[in-house]
């Protein structure tokens, strides 16, 4: 019994992964790694749930925006008595569609009951289960940076071989704007 014990109290903290780190223990989309190298990281990630508006462009005025909206939409909830804790990441969602690029701003949804949504600007966002490839970075959250790790990442998938859709590209921020150091994540799905 006392080796079990053991075992679980060594192996609890790998098991457990380093997402609560960088989520500063806010919920935060679980997953488990299947691979690291210098490279990326390639996870397992589960179903999860997201608050989201559009945004018309990548600029700060559009993420300013989107971001009031869903903060509106968060204050409107605490202040109807449902209480949605604060989480993290802040998810912006590039897709490329028949129109050109359709782009999202989200935040997570823990697990539990929905919120009732009555503002149009706002939707529930439901992503299955996936398998995804991610690239990390520090340094201020800013499109630049994000369009340097994502074309990184694309390349070094593309030129090993390795399949992912590359017409959705999926960018998190899991830090304010103001911390002193900032973890951020580009991902792409694979297939």
């Amino acid at each position: 019994m006392m080796k079990l014990l053991l075992s679980l109290l060594v192996l609890v903290p790998f098991c457990y992964g380093d997402y609560a780190e960088f989520c500063h223990h806010q919920p935060c989309p679980e997953y488990t790694v299947v691979e690291t190298n210098q490279d990326f990281e390639k996870r397992e990630i589960v179903a999860t749930k997201w608050i989201t508006t559009t945004m018309p462009g990548n600029t700060s005025a559009d993420f300013l925006a989107a971001n009031e909206r869903l903060k509106g939409f968060w204050m409107s909830q605490k202040q109807a008595g449902n209480e949605i804790p604060d989480t993290w990441p802040v998810l912006i969602t590039i897709s490329e569609g028949s129109t050109g690029l359709v782009q999202s701003l989200s935040w997570f949804l823990p697990p539990g009951p929905e919120p009732q949504i009555a503002d149009p600007s706002v939707f529930l966002l439901r992503k299955s289960a996936a398998t995804i490839y991610t690239k990390s970075f520090g340094g201020v959250p800013s499109v630049r940076a994000a369009e340097e790790n994502q074309n990184t990442l694309k390349n070094y998938l593309t030129t090993n071989g390795i399949a992912f859709n590359p017409q959705i590209t999926c960018v998190m921020f899991y830090d304010s704007y103001f911390a002193f150091s900032h973890h951020n994540e580009v991902w792409f799905h694979a297939p």
